[in-house]
This record gives C-alpha cells, structure tokens and sequence, in this order.
C-alpha cells in the first residue's frame, strides 16, 4: 500500500476540479473494442492488459459499448486477455506509444475455440503507427528502434523528428547551446517548441527552444506533434515534442558502440574554404554504452547510458580572409591603428575542441499492484575552446565556453480506482553556462568581411569581442534553476473519459550578464585592403574620430567608448496552468475531444526585484514630455484557451478517420528580446549612469496563436496509409522592437529608446500529404510533402512568435515593404525515409529531405528611411527600396544514407558494423544565408544609399550597372556560422564509420 495514501486521496480530490498539467503526458492511451464474430459490440467483458517484462497489469470490464479504457499507460508492448461468458478467451500482444490513444479489437469466438494471436497494433518503426480513431491531435510518434535505423548526423535524435508535417530544419540561434538541435514548427524559427522529458518540463525560459541534450540511447520513444495539442499542453504556439526514457526490465540488456569520423572522411566546404587552402581539419568520435536489467525481479529495475563526444573541428580561414588579415597587419604595422601596432601571428586555421558527457541513469519500482514509482538523474556537460569564431574574424575574438546541465525528476503513479488514476510528477533541473574571451585589450576593430552570415557570433575582426551582433546580444553567463511540481488525474466514466491536473514552475533563478567590460569600438565602413590600397584614406580622416559616420569622410571609422557597466540580469518567475478536459465518446465512430487551459506567470516584468518604475530611461521619457510610454507592463492574466476537436471513424473503423480542430495556444517567452529593459533596472541599482535606455510598452499580451486545422487518415489492407492534413496558425501579440531617436517620434531633447511591444501577427497555411507503406518486413517507407506559405511584420527579418522582430521606421510601424515571408517560409518540402532489408542481412537505411529556396532580406547600414536610426533600414537599389524577405536562397537538399549489417554471436548477443553517410552527393548548401548586407558584399556597390551599380576598381571610377536584383545574391556561409561541424543539416559530404555490440 502507497505511504502517504490519504493524503494522495484527498489531494486527487482536491484535483477533480478544472486544474492541469502544464507541461504534457508522456503515457498513453488504449481503447479496446471487444466484438463478436457479427461485429456486434460485447458489454461486460473482463479485460487484463499486462506491460511485458515487467508484471504490471490493469484490468476492467467493457462497457454498453463493449469498450475497456486504459488512461496513463506507460509506453511498451502489452499483452491483453479478453475473457466473455460463452465466448472463447483472446490473448493478443499491442504495442502503446507515448502520448498515443491507440484503438484495438478484438474479436471473440465460440467458447470452445481458444485464441492466442501475435498482433502488432503499431510496430517499432515509423511506417507502422496505429491510426488513432479517437485523436484530432496531429503528431508522429519515433521509437528507439527508429532512432538506432535511421543515420543520424551528430547523433541528435531531434534529427529524425523533421520527417513530421510542417517541420523543418533550421540553424540552432543561441550559442550558449549550439548543440542542441532546433526544429522550426509552422515556419517559426524553433524556439517557440515546448518539450517535455517524461512528463519534466524541459525548457530553455532565456531564448526559447529544447535546453538539455540526451543521448538517443537514453530515449525509449518520442513524438512530435504539430498541430491541435490537447489541454495539457502549454507554452507553445508553435509544437510540441514529448520524450520517455529507456527503463530497465526483467532481461538484462545493455550496448557498447564507437562511432568515427576523421578528416578523411569530410569533404571540404567550399563555401568557408574553398581552395587552395588548406583544408578544414576535422575528427569526431562518439563512445556509447548502456546497460539496464533487475535489481529484484518482478519489483526493481535499473536503466542507465553514457556518450562521449571527443571532437576536433576547426576554422579554416579562407583567402580572402587571409588576405584582409594581411591588409589588417599592414594598418596595424604602419600606425593606423589606435593603440595597436601588431596582430601576432595569422595562423591558417584554428582548433575548435569540443568535449561532452551526456549520462542517464533511471530506476523503476513496482510497489504494488496498484502504485509504481520512478526516478531519473541526466547530466550533460560540455565545454569548447575557440567558440562563435568565425571565418572572418582572428582568434582574439573567441572565447572558451562551458555548459552544465542536470535534471532529476521523480514520478508516481498510483490507481485510486479501476477508472481513476493519479500522476505525481516532481522536476528539478539546472543549467550554468560561462564564455571566458581569448582575449581582452579594452578595444575592437569592425570591418564588413567580418560580419557577412545572416547569423554572426560577433561583429569584431579583431580585439575583444563583446558578443553583439546584428541582430541581438549573446549572454556571457547564464544560469536557470527550475523546481516543478505536477499532478494530473484521468477518470473514465461512461462515455466521457475526463482528465484533469495542476502544474506549478518555480524559477526562483533565471539570470546572466551581457558583455560589460569598457571597450572602445572602431567601425570601419570599408575593408581592410580598400586603406592599403588607398593610405591617404586614414591619414585624412578627422581627430578625434567621429561617434556616427560623417558624410564629408564617407570611408573613415567611427569611434565609440563604452565604459565599464554591470550587464547582469535577473528575474525569478513562477509558473501556474490549470486545465479540463473531457474525451466524449458520443458514439462508437464519433469522438469530441473539449478542453480549457488557463496559464498565468508571476514575476515576468520584474528584474533584480524591481520594476520597470526604476528604470531610468522611463523617468528621463517623462521628462521630456513624451506619453510614449505610460506606466509599466504587468503579468498577463486572461490566457484562457479554449481547444475543441473532433474524430469520426465512419461505421467505428479502426482504420479511417476525419479530424478537425481550433484552439488558442499560448507562450509568453520574452527575456530574451527584453534583456536590454531588465540590464536598464539593474544598471540603475549600481547609479552608474551606464546602460540601455530600453523600455517594455505597459499594454502587453502575451503572444497567442489561433490554430485551426483539417485532416483524414486512411490504411489500406495492403499495407499503404495516407495522411492529408491541411493547417492554419494566425499568430497574434507577437513581439516587435521599436527604435527611437530624439526628434523623430519623441521631443528632440528624449534619449534614445529602444520600446518593446506585443503588436505583431502573423499567418502560416500549410497542406501536408504523407504516404507510408510496409512491405512485409523487409522495405518500409515514409514520405510526406508539405505546401506552405508564412508572413509576417518586421524590418530586416522576419521570424513567427519566437523572435523580436525589428520596425523599419517607428512612424510607419506597418509600413510598405514590412510585410514578408517568414524567415523560414518554404513553400515546398518533401521528406523520404526509408529501411531496405537486403540479401545477406544487409540492412540500408535513409533520411533525406528536399526543399525550395528560403528567403532573406538586404539590409543596408544607411537611414534610408529618414527616422534617425541605422540598422533597420532595408536597401534600396536603382531608386526602388526592397522589401521584407524579398530575395530567396538556394533550394536545399541532403540525402543521409546508412549501410549496416547484423552478426548474431549468439541467441542474445549482436554485432553491427555500420557506415553512415550524410549529405551522400555533397550539394552545397547555402540555405538563405546569403550576404544580407548590401555594403558587405564582396564587391561593393557605389551607393550603400541608393545602389545602382558595382565598383569595378577601388575608386569607382569603372563600375557595372545593377539590372537584376539577383546580382546582389552572394552566398555567405555553410547554414551560418552555428551550422558547423556538430549540427545535422547543411554539411557538406561526411562519412561516419561505428560498430555497436548488443544484448
């Protein structure tokens, strides 16, 4: 009996009310229809399922439907029995996925006929996924089998996960995880993704997204889902990625498996290095182990895995970096630069070591047959040296980065009742990040080759890096504490199957700091060579240097100080989510799911305990007169989401289904778009008189997306399926970034503010079509194509929810040519995996993906749009100014392969040697990650202002006129310089070679 049982009684009573989890439900569900040999419905039925390898069983009698429902299920393969008064019993084997409400009949015949089948209601691989009759949510569910098929570049499981509809891959954007994989959902950027780690909250509360990494070895299944969560889902607007870990059984079993790739086996990438340079040195290698088994048989069970990544990649800088490297010694050398004489040596290329342990160890006891328990302890730590340096920039600009993260997570599930039962669910997890610089001299030199990826780890060729870039600042510490207490309750009672539950986040710790050392930066609008070529240039150029460009010295630097200042913030949050919701079974083919989700958070606007009040840029606004902004933003506190869906399975089929639903999806991360207002309050605190002058506009909402989405799934008998699903997201209350200058929407005498506000919306339709067939055992596939289109609002990108998108001029916030395509609009998509059995016990294996080009936006660093600010100002070419993402990259395609082959040592021990291949035809890659910077291109333009043609020698004096916008189209980098060598998409050709011992 459960210690502690009254108390849990009375606390799931005190839960039978409209509460719930806000993270999502790991278990699943499975419905049993029990007929006879007529198809007609048998009602009273005994029912037992059992989890194999484990002794655990439930057991229920069929209702006036002949139907039995199992909430709560842990993932695995069940036996079932089926006993009926003058009917023969029924044994048969089902397989339940996380997350899943999987349907399975079974049919009774004469009691004088016993029955014992072998079924598979959903095999181990993806092209054998039930149909759930019962479900409008659309998901994908990946099991460890996939995971252990499928090549997986730089072993992410996230990988696997972009076969879902309305995924695709995209360019981890926060460098204090540049690992973790990210996943763009409806055309977002992947940061607006709640996921979820057996029922644990397991997200990134700074920049959004995934934030601890596992090894694909600690995952029993996942699933994505895209599209219509149910109320237990909260803080996401675009999806949702639920994971279960591996857990021991009554067999011992365990693995040992080494993967290699060495230089050898990487072809160069002729994008960053291109010949004759040397070629970029590379080496990886990935030790594996697992073992899991009995500690007492029948009741304790142990599961544990270890990863270690031993990585040697580097940065090879290529000629024409060389080469500005060179001009840049010679300015140095000559005395043309303040304070610096020498650059030391210019190497070639730079080592990047990276070093990571990813370890997993989870208990599970059976306590009775009514009460079981679990514990889960992960860690993943990893550091790299040299980090975010990039291709034009010297090595005084990286820095050395260190990541910690660990999770404990304990989990009961006790059966109050046959139809009842209770889930407690208790988290606490931590991450600490630091980046040391290489070097800190107290000054930095910015010129355009350097800052040429739509995404850049800095802005300085040389001297201190200060980790801005031209779209946000990156943190030089990091530190998140997250305690979570979780209970969710499922009842089943007649033809309602009702689920409630409570989740409450305490953060008491989410803070970092931003670069604050003093530093003076010196902004050179032209390249190193164009000043060696052209000595009068500098020697010309007024003393002391300007702060902004002056058009009578169109190519000399700016210069800005900057002192000492506290880049520290901080906030301490708590989170509550309440929610209903009831499966209404109106009839055996017609199912109504409803549900209604509250979400609030505590301490959203307050930094280092105080309010945006103490804020100094407010008081110096109001001072001059402005009523831009009013008072201070307050916590949200009317997320009410209503969520309705529907399923029909014509005649009850278990084999074809119609879905429907709408609801509202609601996701407030915001710190990272805000962290210049809370840096504000807290500079204030220390009466330094340094800082930000940024502000959060009062009226905030938090950000919301209207889903609506369509959907018939059918399976055929002879073993082919399809899936149409049609989607559209309306985002709305998104973020947006107002920069103003004094005189220019604000008095003259106003300081300069950066304003925060919520006025954003957006549009994603999405048409997905997805195929699968199994034949026999030896060849299955899957394949899916999606038609899509996603707009939204912003100034020089344009990114869905998860971004603070940028305002081309604050006097027409919603002017021309500001609304765009996503930066991840991709009209077109298809994904092919892929298991061949071959002759010989050969087994080929295959993820490959093919989309059309994305967009990307020419910016230029002129205020083209007259309101006194440069940065937010999009180019403008032969009179004419571009628009938001109006120019498209280079459609994108990589086929993964892997060739492997089992050896079996014995009735349980298998050897499998293997080679994998990514990117198999090494197709260039560049994505949209294009020169986004129209004075950055490689050869410049004679008007960064009003460009209408190329400068063919160093004074312009011959130049070739700009007929095609297409002309500006220079590709910058592999996906951006995050897509490096331990990301999973855009490589160019890479081998990897393993072998993996199994039992």
């Amino acid at each position: 009996m459960l210690p502690g049982k009254g108390f849990l009684a009375l606390l799931a009573s005190a839960l039978l009310l409209p509460l719930a989890a806000m993270g999502q439900s790991v278990q699943g569900t499975l419905l049993v229809a029990v007929e006879d040999s007529e198809g007609g419905r048998i009602a009273g039925a005994g029912v037992t399922i059992m989890l194999e390898k484990l002794g655990v069983s439930r057991s229920a009698n069929t209702d006036q439907r002949g139907e039995a429902r199992f909430e709560s299920l842990p993932p695995g393969t069940y036996s079932i029995a089926v006993r009926a008064s003058g009917f023969g019993e029924k044994t048969s084997r089902v397989a339940v996925s996380v997350s899943s409400q999987a349907t399975f009949a079974v049919i009774l015949g004469p009691q004088a006929l016993k029955q014992t089948i072998q079924v598979r209601d959903r095999g181990p691989s993806l092209a054998s996924q039930p149909v759930e009759t019962t479900s409008n949510t659309i998901n994908t569910v990946v099991t460890a089998e996939d995971l252990d098929e499928i090549p997986l570049s730089a072993r992410s499981f996230a990988n696997i996960a972009l076969l879902a509809p309305f995924t695709a891959p995209v360019e981890p954007s926060d460098p204090t995880k540049a690992r973790i994989t990210a996943v763009s959902f409806g055309g977002s950027s992947g940061l607006n993704v709640d996921l979820s780690v057996d029922g644990g909250d397991n997200n990134d509360d700074y920049i959004g997204g995934f934030l601890q990494n596992y090894s694909p070895e600690a995952m029993q299944e996942f699933v994505v889902r895209t599209s219509q969560f149910a109320a237990d889902t909260s803080h996401t607007n675009g999806g949702s990625v639920i994971i279960s870990t591996r857990r021991g059984s009554d067999d011992w079993h365990g693995s040992g498996a080494y993967y290699y790739r060495g230089n050898a086996l990487n072809a160069r990438n002729t994008l960053d290095n291109p010949e004759p340079n040397p070629k970029q040195p590379f080496s990886r290698q990935n030790f594996v182990g697992t073992l899991g088994g009995p500690i007492q048989r029948g009741k304790l069970w142990f599961f544990s895995s270890y990863e270690y990544v031993h990585e040697n990649a580097s940065v090879a800088y290529s000629a024409n970096s060389l080469s500005e490297f060179n001009a840049l010694q010679q300015l140095a050398t000559g005395g043309f630069l303040p304070n610096v004489n020498s650059l030391g040596a210019i190497p070639s290329s730079v080592l990047q070591p990276y070093r990571e342990t990813l370890f997993s160890a989870r208990i599970d006891w059976r306590q009775s047959a009514r009460s079981q328990w679990f514990v889960r302890g992960s860690l993943d730590r990893n550091d790299t040296k040299n980090d975010l340096l990039q291709q034009g920039a010297l090595p005084s600009t990286g820095a050395t980065t260190n990541s910690n993260y660990y999770s404990v997570l304990l989990s009961e599930q006790f059966q109050f009742a046959p139809s009842t039962l209770g889930v407690l669910t208790l988290e606490a997890s931590g991450f600490h990040h630091t980046k040391v610089r290489n070097a800190t001299i107290g000054e930095a030199f910015d010129f355009p080759f350097t800052a040429n990826f739509l995404t850049t780890s800095g802005l300085e060729t040389f001297g201190d890096n200060q980790f801005a870039t031209a779209i946000t600042a990156f943190p030089v510490e990091r530190d998140q504490q997250k305690y979570q207490f979780r209970y969710d309750v499922s009842h089943s009672r007649g033809k309602h199957a009702l689920r409630f539950g409570v989740n409450l986040i305490h953060e008491p710790v989410l803070r970092g700091a931003l670069a604050g050392n003093a530093e003076t930066l010196f902004s050179y609008p032209q390249d190193p060579s164009f000043y060696v070529a052209n000595p009068a240039v500098l020697a010309n150029c007024p003393n002391p240097l300007p702060a902004k460009p002056d058009p009578g010295f169109p190519d000399c630097p700016t210069e800005n100080a900057s002192g000492a200042s506290d880049g520290t913030f901080s906030q301490s949050i708590r989170r509550l989510g309440l929610y209903a919701e009831d499966a209404w079974r109106v009839t055996p083919s017609f199912t109504v799911n409803a549900g209604l989700r509250y979400d609030t958070t505590f301490g959203l606007f307050v930094a280092a305990g105080h309010n945006q009040n103490l804020n100094p840029a407010l008081a110096a606004l109001q001072a001059s007169g402005s009523t831009l902004v009013s008072g201070i933003p307050h916590d949200y506190r009317k997320a009410f989401a209503p969520r309705l869906g529907i399923a029909y399975a014509p005649n009850a089929s278990a084999t074809t289904v119609f879905r429907a639903g709408a609801g509202l999806y609601y996701n407030d991360l915001a710190q990272n778009g805000w962290v210049d207002a809370f840096t504000a309050v807290n500079n204030f605190n220390l009466r330094n008189g340094t800082g930000p002058s940024a502000l959060i506009d009062p009226n905030y909402h938090t950000p919301y997306a209207l889903t609506a989405s369509a959907g018939f799934e059918h399976a055929f008998a002879n073993g082919w399926r399809v899936n149409i699903t049609y989607e559209h997201q309306q985002g709305v209350h998104q973020y947006r970034r107002y920069e103003y200058s004094p005189g220019y929407g604000i008095p003259a005498d106003a300081p300069t503010v950066s304003l925060f506000r919520t006025d954003n919306r957006s549009i994603y339709n999405g048409l997905a079509v997805q195929l699968q067939h199994k034949f026999s055992e030896r060849f299955e596939v899957t394949a899916n194509y999606v038609l899509s289109h996603a707009t939204t609002w912003g100034a020089t990108i344009g990114e869905l929810f998860d971004y603070v998108n940028g305002v081309s001029s604050v006097l027409h916030p919603f002017g021309p040519g500001d609304h765009g395509p996503s930066g991840e609009d991709i009209r077109h998509r298809f994904v092919l995996v892929g298991v061949l059995q071959l002759p010989w016990k050969f087994e080929v294996s295959t993820l490959s993906q093919f989309e059309s080009a994305r967009p990307f936006t020419m910016s230029t660093p002129a205020d083209v749009n007259g309101d006194g600010v440069v940065g937010n100002d999009r180019a403008v070419v032969n009179g004419v100014q571009t628009s938001l993402d109006e120019f498209r990259g280079t459609p994108f395609y990589q086929v993964d392969l892997r060739v492997s082959r089992n050896i079996a040592l014995g009735e349980r021990v298998t050897l499998r040697p293997f080679a994998e291949f990514f990117n198999l035809f090494n197709r260039q890659n560049p994505g949209n990650n294009f020169v986004p910077d129209i004075s950055a291109l490689p050869t410049r333009v004679n008007n960064i202002a009003n460009a209408t043609a190329f400068c063919l020698n160093a004074a312009c004096a011959q130049t070739q006129p700009i007929t095609s916008l297409n002309q500006l189209r220079v590709p910058a980098g592999a996906l951006g310089d995050f897509f490096g060598p331990g990301t999973t998409v855009g490589i160019p050709f890479a081998a990897q070679l393993g072998i993996r011992l199994s039992f």
